[in-house]
Order: C-alpha cells, then sequence, then structure tokens
C-alpha cells in the first residue's frame, strides 16, 4: 500500500513538472510580447525559386550584419548584439558583445552564422527567421512575401517583441498589412475564382 501511495506522488510530481515546462514557455513568450520592446526588422529578398518551406514562411533579414575589427568573432559563437533603429525606424545592430551588455537593455541573444572578410563582416542568425502559419494560409503568404520581397518599392518587415535578449515574432507586414490579412485576401480571391 505505502508503495503505490510513492508511486502516485512521484506520478502527480512527474506530471506537474511535464505541465510547469510548456506553461513557463507560454508565459515568457507572453511577457515578452506584453512588456518587451517591439522593434521592425526589414526583411531581405529571397529567392523566387526557393522551394515551399512548408507551414511557414522562410525570412531573410537585411541588418543581421555588423562590420567589426575584432579578428577574434567565431562562427557559432553566441553574441548579445545591441540594437538601434535606422532612419526609416527599422532595427539595425549597433554593436556585439560576448557579454550582456550592461549599458542597455535593447540587445538581442544571438549566434554568429558566418563572417566574412574585407571588410570584416559578422553575420548574425537571428532566432526568428521562421514565421509560422496555419498550413492553409502559409502558401498564399509565402508567395505574397517572394513577389514583395523582389519589388524595391515594397517594404517588407518583422514585428519583434525584445526583452532581456530574448524574442518572439509577432507578425510579418507587407507595406504596413500583415501577412496573415494578405494570405487571407488571396484565399478569397481564389474561392471567388473558382466559383
Amino acid at each position: 500500500m505505502r508503495r503505490n501511495y510513492i508511486l502516485m506522488i512521484i506520478f502527480i510530481v512527474v506530471a506537474l513538472a511535464q505541465l510547469y515546462v510548456p506553461a513557463s514557455m507560454i508565459f515568457e513568450r507572453n511577457d515578452i510580447l506584453k512588456t518587451g520592446k517591439e522593434f521592425r526588422f526589414r526583411t531581405a529578398p529571397i529567392d523566387p525559386y526557393d522551394p515551399f518551406r512548408g507551414k511557414y514562411v522562410w525570412l531573410n533579414f537585411q541588418n543581421n550584419r555588423i562590420a567589426v575589427t575584432d579578428t577574434t568573432w567565431m562562427s557559432g559563437e553566441t553574441v548579445y548584439a545591441v540594437l538601434t533603429e535606422d532612419s526609416s525606424g527599422m532595427a539595425k545592430v549597433a554593436s556585439i558583445h560576448r557579454d550582456i551588455p550592461g549599458h542597455t537593455n535593447d540587445y538581442l541573444k544571438t549566434s554568429i552564422r558566418y563572417i566574412s572578410y574585407d571588410p570584416i563582416t559578422v553575420h548574425l542568425e537571428f532566432p526568428f527567421d521562421r514565421y509560422y502559419m496555419e498550413e492553409s494560409k502559409a502558401y498564399p503568404a509565402e508567395q505574397a512575401y517572394v513577389e514583395a520581397s523582389q519589388d524595391t518599392s515594397t517594404v517588407a518587415y518583422a514585428l519583434v517583441n525584445i526583452k532581456n535578449g530574448e524574442a518572439v515574432l509577432r507578425d510579418v507586414h507587407i507595406n504596413g498589412i500583415p501577412i496573415r490579412e494578405i494570405a487571407r485576401r488571396a484565399l478569397e480571391a481564389l474561392e471567388n475564382k473558382e466559383e
């Protein structure tokens, strides 16, 4: 009887632990969305012949690099990118550090994708390069994003909230319109065309 009681307690503790981990992740993401600072990251053109990626739109960014003089940076290294905004209000990397910067809260924990030379430039791997959507809307959204990214007059950006170095991708906009809305309109147009 006592053994069954101990097993039941162990089962309850394990079950609560399994609930705690995802619940704390959800709470943290919601906290970042509510209280984190909002940044707009301008997206860069992508290869229009790149295959469809499934349930998400793959994002490429313009300002994910910074020229440096330090030659000791390494690919894969974790860094803290201090963020600022350019004249159009888009986020850009002002500096990178190996430790959490103490002089600002506007930083992103990320990693180095690769380093190019002449001049020495560190290219960063932003942790929000996939925008997941409902499967039926993902393909029209990706098509709209590919078309928009090829048009130089189009402004496409990822709306990202950042707090304590952690980031949550809130939305993707094309000329100020959320990509979900563009996908919804594309699906409606397709349905009307079929009728």
